[in-house]
């Protein structure tokens, strides 16, 4: 697994990286949930929210203490992208509200800015995940890396 989270980021300038990671760790703050990116060129053989899945098991993030982790998955080339919520969370959010982040992310994309589109998405499903699992200074903890990951 160790090759797979050591790709490069061939996908945004330092400018577009900085601004997700931002979101990222902005998102978090008001939580204990985590959101997580990742990024690869294709999609191929599978659809989008069945890779997300994928990823999400071998990103270990079913692992946090309430299981309110979220993943937002994008293929680039492909132009395939999904969210994918941990049981925590998708049992507060439900379809619908994944479908709504989604279809915003889609507007920024159709536009060719990805990287706000993705740092916009991880803000609102930030406000989400506020709203059913809000920070406690006491108990919380960043349990997921805050990065980036960077498929094939």
């Amino acid at each position: 697994m160790a090759a797979f989270l050591k790709k490069k980021n061939r996908f945004f300038t330092d400018d577009d990286n900085h601004l997700i990671v931002k979101a990222i760790r902005q998102a978090e703050k008001t939580t204990s949930g985590e959101v997580r990116v990742f990024v690869e060129s294709r999609c191929s053989w599978v659809n989008a929210i069945d890779r997300a899945a994928e990823i999400f098991d071998r990103l270990e993030m079913e692992k946090t203490d309430l299981r309110n982790a979220v993943l937002v998955y994008v293929a680039m080339k492909d132009r395939q992208l999904a969210v994918f919520g941990d049981k925590g969370i998708h049992e507060k959010v439900t379809t619908e509200y994944w479908n709504k982040v989604v279809k915003e992310m889609l507007q920024h994309f159709n536009a060719n800015d990805y990287a706000r589109g993705i740092a916009e998405c991880v803000i609102q499903i930030g406000d989400a995940l506020h709203t059913y699992f809000p920070y406690d200074s006491e108990t919380d903890k960043n349990e997921l890396p805050d990065e980036i990951v960077f498929g094939r």
